[in-house]
Order: structure tokens, then sequence, then C-alpha cells
């Protein structure tokens, strides 16, 4: 007699596994849990990946628009100065990064009619950077933001807007103004998740030829990264501390207590 042949049961949906890297999703705009059809990438990642790609291009090329910067300056009250690096347009600015660290002529001789009296205490730098984008976006709000932060009595210079800037152009406009710290509020180099990055990066005695182991950098300042606030209080820390140390860089730790997310129960646990 022949057995029965029974009919290999069905799987059930309910019993299979989620794939653990869609849950993390939600946690991060990097490229994880793509899927695949085959040995390729699914059409909906791959025209993804293109428009990141072209948005980080076109961040890199965006000229900043100086004009609505200095308009929204103006409202807050803010007095300020435009400056232009040696670097006379992108494609120079892109070539010869020596250009984007130097102020040309006109610019030398805006600041040194526009020094204060009395050395301020801080001067902030708006500058385009590799993304133009970033800097327009969120200098201002995180501007405001420090502002309501600093000591009181610590005074101000004009705020500088700078056009064509890398990183050390604040240690000239600094140095030139008088300022005993620096901050510049920079486009960040964009990656294909974040076009619009912004860093901010402290300079304690600013005068030319500082390097970058004289500074403290926070980076990743946007709504998908580090928030306004959270950039805000790391960097009047830092200020303080520097302005307490009498210098800053390597010398300086960010050793303030993190911060936490909205509702958060307390601070997280110690790896041992």
């Amino acid at each position: 007699m022949t057995a029965k042949r029974q009919a290999p049961a069905m799987p059930d949906p309910a019993a299979a596994e989620a794939d653990p890297w869609q849950r993390l999703r939600r946690f991060t705009r990097a490229r994880i849990a793509l899927g695949r059809t085959g040995h390729s990438q699914p059409t909906d990642a791959v025209l993804a990946f293109g428009l990141a790609h072209a948005q980080a291009r076109d961040a890199v090329h965006l000229a900043l628009e100086v004009g609505a910067v200095t308009a929204a300056l103006d409202a807050a009250g803010l007095a300020h100065a435009a400056v232009h690096s040696a670097a006379p347009d992108r494609e120079h600015y892109l070539r010869r990064p020596d250009l984007g660290r130097r102020l040309d002529e006109a610019s030398r001789a805006r600041l040194d009619a526009t020094r204060p009296r009395q050395a301020p205490d801080v001067v902030f730098v708006i500058a385009d950077g590799l993304s133009a984008l970033a800097t327009q976006r969120h200098a201002l709000p995180l501007l405001q933001a420090a502002r309501q932060r600093l000591p009181q009595g610590w005074q101000i210079g004009p705020v500088v807007v700078a056009e064509q800037s890398r990183v050390a152009l604040g240690d000239e406009i600094g140095e030139r103004l008088g300022a005993r710290q620096v901050v510049m509020l920079i486009g960040e180099r964009p990656g294909l998740s974040s076009p619009d990055s912004l860093g901010i990066y402290l300079t304690h005695a600013p005068r030319v030829g500082r390097t970058d182991a004289e500074r403290n950098c926070i980076s990743n300042v946007r709504p998908e990264g580090l928030s306004y606030a959270q950039a805000a209080e790391r960097l009047v820390f830092l200020l303080r501390g520097a302005a307490a140390l009498g210098r800053s860089g390597v010398d300086l730790k960010d050793d303030s207590a993190p911060a936490l997310p909205a509702g958060g129960a307390g601070p997280p646990p110690q790896l041992r």
C-alpha cells in the first residue's frame, strides 16, 4: 500500500522574521536596507542615489545669497560687514584652496575701517564654504540660538558675511577686527545624504597662520543632525572654556554633558 503524500505546509507570513535593518532606517538617512533585485539594487534606490549625488554637486556650486543674509541681519538688529576671499570666483575657489584662506584687498580695507574701538569677545563669520545651501538655511538660526546663551556683558563684534571662504579665512577676519575669539559658521562638504550640513569652527586669539589643531569643530548642524539648541550649547561651553584657558583646539576639550532628546529619562548608560 502506497503512503499518501502530504502537501508541504504553506509558510505563515505572520511567523516570518522581519528584516531588522528596516527598523533601523527610522533612525538614519544612511543608505541601509535598500533591498535588491537579483544582483542589483532596486530602481528606486538607484534613482534616489542619482538625485542625492546631483543635490550634493549643486550645493557645492550654489552661490550664497548675500543680500538675503544681510537683510536678515538687519532685521535682527545686528551690525554686519560683507567680505570676499582672494578667490575671484567659484572656479578659482575650488581649484585654489589657498586663495579662499585670505581676504582680497578691498575686504581688508573694509574690515580695518570697521574695527571696533573695544576688542570684541567674539566675532561670528557667516561663510559659504562648500555648501552655501547649509549656510543659507542654518547660519542665522544657529547664530540667534548662540547669542541667547552667551555670557552677559560679552561684546559681539559685527557679523561678517564671507564669500568664497575657507575655514582659515576667519583667522584674518578675527585678527583685523581685534577679536578675542572668532566663530566660523560655514557650509561643510556635502555628503550623499546631507547636502546642507553646517560646521562651526572656534579659534581663540585668531591670527593668520593658526593651524587646524588650534581650532575646535562642531559639525553636522541641521535638523536631521545636531539641532540649533544643542550646537549653541556646545559652542558657548567651548567659548567660555577658551576664554578661561586662553587657547582653543587640542588643549580645549568638549566635556559638556551630553544633550538628551526631549523626554529623556536620564543620562545614557556608561560603557565599561
